[in-house]
């Protein structure tokens, strides 16, 4: 996505320590109690409720941090107290490294305008301005000629599908529509940071999958860090390079989609992902065993032999970067002048190969059109490991387990 300022959209860093937001008559002492006492000090506490207890994470810049839980668990109270929206009782928040916290109401204004873009569930609109001006409302206000916010809000508004709709008024719109009207005025100003508290709730399933691609796009595009809220498993691992799940407050579990997925940490967790699809959510890194990769100067002969006493029943020729060449099967039928020839010149040419990242799904669409064996590569090309149908079916079946580094015979 471009932005309208003249600097990218890079993304921020995000941290929290110990952070707690505890409603009722004394907050702090609350807060006190369950850290110098442990919490079983203040289980049976009717006058205060604990929102956000004792959270502690980071986000890297660039990253979509997805936290999920049912409702009230705290997640969106969490999102809140990142920009002060909600004041937390204890505990710290950093944005680059700046103390939140301490920062006066001017810097707050200033970094809610400038640096962080909220799209909440129930966006707030200005019921007299017209779509195409709510959208464009934050570029207004950074100063930008009249020209180039009402293009840029044109830009957004056809992203989310709303093209044609500029002149309406929120109330002439239905309720999702309103919802991607508030999309569109965070998009407009290209924050480096967005904080997103389930926005796609209300809208239809073709409209929410574009603009989840669209998320996705940006983050990669613009370095995008977001920080997205939902209960949806299969929402959270399609945009979240890192999952939090919250339960009572506290972050039971935090990892890639795949660890949430194949390791939950408890039975909590483990009822969240028991319908998740593993076709979207397993690497191929995960599901790959070790090779035989062989030089390309390396004795045919020598190679099918060790390659069946390894039980290997393909050899995967690499050049001098370990990426692969060919393939030299074990029941290749070669003459004994071609076995005294070197792999690279005996060698079968064509490898099908996906990448360590991929999922298992594009993963099984090479593997449906190759001879049963597909190589995995890193993102150099170079040889990670190989990738057979067994492999595969233990994956949905069983789960997986990463791959060993391969060998390589000289």
């Amino acid at each position: 996505m471009t932005t309208t300022s003249d600097q990218t959209a890079g993304g921020v860093s995000v941290e929290c320590r110990e952070l707690w937001k505890v409603y009722g008559p004394k907050p702090l002492q609350y807060v006190e109690r369950a850290r110098e006492l442990a919490p079983a000090a203040v289980e049976g506490d009717r006058e205060h409720v604990a929102a956000v207890r004792d959270v502690s994470f980071k986000v890297v810049p660039g990253e979509t941090f997805v936290v999920m839980g049912l409702s009230g668990s705290g997640k969106s109270t969490l999102v809140r107290c990142l920009t002060r929206l909600i004041e937390p009782t204890a505990g710290e928040v950093r944005i680059d490294g700046r103390l939140v916290s301490t920062m006066s109401q001017a810097e707050l204004r200033h970094m809610r305008r400038h640096d962080c873009a909220m799209v909440f569930q129930h966006f707030g609109l200005l019921p007299h301005r017209r779509v195409i001006d709510n959208v464009a409302y934050g570029l207004q206000v950074a100063g930008l000629p009249r020209s180039k916010r009402q293009a840029r809000a044109e830009e957004v508004l056809s992203l989310v599908g709303l093209s044609g709709w500029e002149s309406k008024y929120p109330a002439q719109l239905s309720g999702g529509m309103r919802q991607r009207v508030g999309l569109a005025r965070a998009l407009a100003t290209g924050p480096r940071l967005l904080l997103l508290d389930e926005p796609f709730s209300a809208l239809d399933p073709l409209i929410r999958r574009e603009l989840q691609d669209e998320l996705v796009r940006l983050a990669s595009v613009v370095k995008q860090t977001s920080v997205f809220i939902t209960h949806d498993i299969a929402e959270a691992i399609k945009l979240g390079d890192r999952i939090a799940i919250m339960r009572d407050g506290q972050i039971v579990q935090i990892g890639t989609p795949e660890e949430i997925v194949l390791k939950p940490a408890d039975d909590y967790v483990r009822k969240f992902v028991e319908n998740a699809s593993r076709l979207q959510v397993v690497r191929s890194r995960t599901v790959a065993r070790p090779g035989l990769g062989v030089a390309e100067s390396a004795s045919a002969g020598e190679v099918l032999a060790r390659a069946r006493c390894e039980g290997q029943s393909v050899a995967y020729v690499l050049d001098n970067l370990g990426r692969p060449l060919g393939t030299l099967a074990v029941d290749a039928q070669l003459s004994a002048g071609d076995l005294s020839r070197s792999a690279g010149e005996v060698m079968t040419r064509n490898v099908p190969r996906v990448q360590e990242s991929d999922v298992l799904e594009d993963l099984m669409n090479v593997l449906v059109a190759s001879d049963g064996h597909v190589a995995v590569v890193d993102a150099n090309g170079a040889f990670v490991g190989e990738v057979d149908e067994k492999a595969v079916l233990r994956a949905l079946l069983v789960g997986a387990s990463p791959a060993q580094p391969m060998r390589v015979a000289g």
